[in-house]
């Protein structure tokens, strides 16, 4: 009985892979697939320009030259991302064949999660003084000396069920793009005819790469506007608004912190990490927690391979002509890192550890090792949002504290289609009831108006009238 229950895990370990590994090609895709679907855009918009009557188009001679500008920047965009991906080290093997795999349980598996969240292995990457991440094996667990941090888990990164047809074929645009992207990239060779990438890591081979779905690549895009959040001068409004307060507060809740003994911090819904990597130079263990390996791919390059400030150089916000007040802002180039990650100051110890929350944090020795929680637009990202409070409640020290930050525009309150969709969507007095429920008491509220990935130039901004609490959670009294 033993050996058969031993084979069954085996291979259910052995199908979680492989779907992992499914899952992970698709986001490399998606990555893969942006300069293909952002030259469609182009010619999207060459097609409409040319429908124009003669007169009318007479009125905009600089458009040729906009839509050759359009191409420069989405060819420096890839330049970034092709970099990115060559130095990203999967935790997996990639060059698993599990298209080829016939178990009936992988197909139930796949039709089980696949169509409302993709599943990611496992990663935890720990960040010396020097600035160097090293991702861990996805079976590995993560540890720390002084806080006895450890996650294995299996990660679940959320899809919309939103449905694209595929990309497919290649047109003149996209091989003058790709042979252009091809001459700036040291290690990426086009071939004769410009229409492929060669690359030392296997898993980047051309004949690897998914036809994805649109809206994988949208959130490739989405990715590019959150780099300018962390990254950029340019968010500095925004970072100020949201990240600022936070940073404040822990600074005057933890005042006499101790660099022998630093307090621990955990970051869930980390990002690209550059609030965890300020929490850690505040002097902080602090640990990123974050389940979409689009972020983990980003966030890993930015703090592990950054040189020097400015050394990278995007256009985050080509992708929409809606709302721009001129071509030069819709054209304008944003410097990143804004910092160097590996000179800013980080306390030994900081960490991102790749992973969903509740698997990762909903374990026995999680429980009360965390002096600090802070939740900065994460707590609406829940399915159910009293887990979140419970987990968190559970893995503070007595007396620790949870900042928290955010909307609650609740991230699945709009997806249906399956019978298992779950959903709940409490109103800000009931989240601080249940909060209260979960031993909390409030010490400190306010609202905060902020963006979030805003263009700062744009004709249109979003606002959100975000929640600013600190909670501490109550000593048990003894008797």
């Amino acid at each position: 009985m033993e050996i058969e229950e031993d084979e069954e895990r085996r291979r259910q370990r052995k199908l979680e892979e492989a779907l992992e590994v499914k899952s992970l090609r698709r986001i490399i895709s998606a990555y893969l697939n942006y300069p293909e679907a952002a030259e469609e855009d182009v010619r999207r918009y060459e097609k409409s320009f040319k429908k124009l009557p003669p007169a009318h188009k007479a009125l905009l001679p600089h458009y040729p030259s906009k839509f050759k500008n359009l191409r420069r920047c989405i060819s420096l965009n890839s330049y970034f991302i092709f970099t990115m991906l060559q130095a990203f080290e999967p935790p997996l093997d990639m060059s698993q064949d599990v298209d080829g795999c016939k178990d009936p349980h992988l197909e139930n598996f796949e039709h089980g999660h696949c169509h409302s969240e993709e599943r990611n292995a496992s990663s935890c990457q720990s960040v010396s003084t020097s600035g160097r991440m090293c991702c861990s094996n996805h079976a590995q667990a993560c540890s720390q000396e002084k806080s006895n941090i450890m996650s294995n888990p299996t990660t679940e990164e959320v899809k919309s069920e939103q449905q694209h047809e595929p990309i497919f074929g290649s047109g003149a645009g996209e091989v003058e793009n790709k042979n252009e992207i091809a001459e700036c990239c040291s290690n990426d060779v086009a071939d004769s005819n410009g229409n492929a990438f060669s690359s030392p890591h296997d898993w980047l081979d051309p004949s690897l790469q998914l036809n994805v779905p649109l809206v994988d690549v949208d959130k490739v895009r989405c990715i590019i506007r959150n780099i300018v959040r962390d990254w950029a001068a340019e968010g500095e409004k925004e970072r100020n608004q949201c990240y600022k307060p936070i940073l404040e507060e822990l600074d005057a809740l933890f005042p006499n912190r101790s660099k022998e003994s630093p307090p621990a911090c955990l970051v869930p819904g980390a990002g690209l990490g550059r609030l965890a990597l300020e929490i850690s130079c505040l002097g902080f263990i602090s640990q990123g927690n974050e389940f979409s390996y689009y972020m983990m791919i980003c966030s890993s390059f930015i703090l592990n391979h950054t040189e020097t400030t400015g050394q990278w150089t995007i256009y985050p916000w080509i992708h929409s002509n809606c709302n721009s007040l001129s071509d030069n802002d819709q054209l304008r180039p944003v410097l990143i890192p804004d910092i160097h990650p590996a000179s800013a100051g980080i306390t030994e110890g900081f960490s991102m550890c790749g992973g969903d929350f509740v698997e990762v944090y909903n374990d026995s020795s999680q429980i009360g090792v965390w002096d600090a929680v802070v939740t900065c637009f994460f707590i609406d990202t829940a399915h159910n949002i009293i887990e979140y409070i419970e987990i968190i409640s559970r893995i503070l020290k007595e007396g620790g504290v949870w900042i928290n930050f955010g909307p609650l525009l609740y991230h699945f309150a709009d997806m249906y289609g399956q019978e298992d969709d779950m959903s709940i969507e409490l109103s800000l007095e009931d989240v601080k009831k249940i909060a209260f429920h979960y031993g909390f008491k409030l010490e400190k509220e306010q609202t905060i108006e902020t963006t979030y990935t805003t263009n700062p130039r744009s004709m249109m901004q979003n606002h959100y009238h975000a929640a600013f609490w600190t909670m501490r959670k109550k000593r048990t009294t003894t008797t």
